[in-house]
């Protein structure tokens, strides 16, 4: 609820003028304030329906820039809402946060949906999704994201900026997306690759990815067999994913 907070995250998005800003899980719309504050038009979705009292006051202080639907995130086909160029601001509900970020990574459309997306995460989270390879937060989350799209913590956050505070630190990530994206089915091999890598990260390539080919895998990538996953960069990733029958 601190203002000046809420005006920096909303700052933070760039132009918000244009188009349609979508916040997830406003709550009672501290954030929401400070997006029509910049002169945003917000769409807000919000399952919490303790919170549309609050939601339909602001909507009221200003007519005809906001819109309140009551659901989840998860079930609504946000690509539809509002009019292009579209940005989501939120400060995500944590529980969820990866697996939509995931979903607004990986659209079958190319560009995205989205001009941009400024999200709050746990800090851990937020991370491992601007991680460089040798970071102990580098993993899947960095690759998908990064070989799709520019990634930045643009904010750091303590638990005492939360009412109630919670009991982690929190970032905010600004994401815009690459002009090109490597296609849906080498991001779908990309995945299957990671998975692999990662889920036994402190192994030899040629150990972790056997399943896939193994050391035969990574030769054919360039790739050095007794290489760790967390060395690799996403160009090799992609290699990988390339050399996978």
């Amino acid at each position: 609820m601190d203002l000046n907070l809420t005006a920096r995250i909303a700052r933070a998005a760039g132009d918000l003028t244009d188009g349609v800003t979508i916040e997830i899980g406003p709550g009672p719309g501290g954030l929401t304030r400070a997006l029509l504050a910049q002169g945003a038009e917000v769409i807000a979705i919000e399952r919490d329906a303790r919170c549309l009292a609050a939601l339909d006051e602001i909507a009221r202080a200003y007519p005809g820039r906001m819109q309140v639907i009551e659901g989840d995130a998860l079930e609504i086909p946000v690509h539809t809402l509002g009019r292009m160029p579209r940005r989501i601001v939120a400060n995500l509900p944590y529980n969820v946060g990866t697996e939509l970020l995931i979903r607004w990574l990986t659209p079958a459309v190319w560009p995205p949906f989205w001009e941009s997306l400024t999200l709050m995460f746990q800090k851990e989270v937020a991370e491992r999704i601007v991680a460089a390879p040798g970071d102990d937060a580098y993993g899947r989350l960095a690759v998908i994201t990064q070989a799709v799209a520019e990634a930045r913590i643009v904010m750091h956050l303590p638990a005492a900026a939360f009412t109630p505070p919670p009991k982690v630190a929190s970032a905010v990530v600004h994401v815009v997306p690459l002009a090109d994206r490597p296609s849906p089915e080498r991001l779908k091999k990309l995945e299957r690759v990671t998975a692999a890598a990662f889920g036994q990260r402190r192994k030899m390539l040629r150990s972790s990815l056997k399943q896939l080919g193994g050391g035969a895998l990574c030769e054919a990538a360039g790739i050095e067999p007794d290489a760790r996953a967390e060395v690799i960069d996403i160009a090799g990733f992609l290699r990988l994913a390339d050399a996978l029958k």
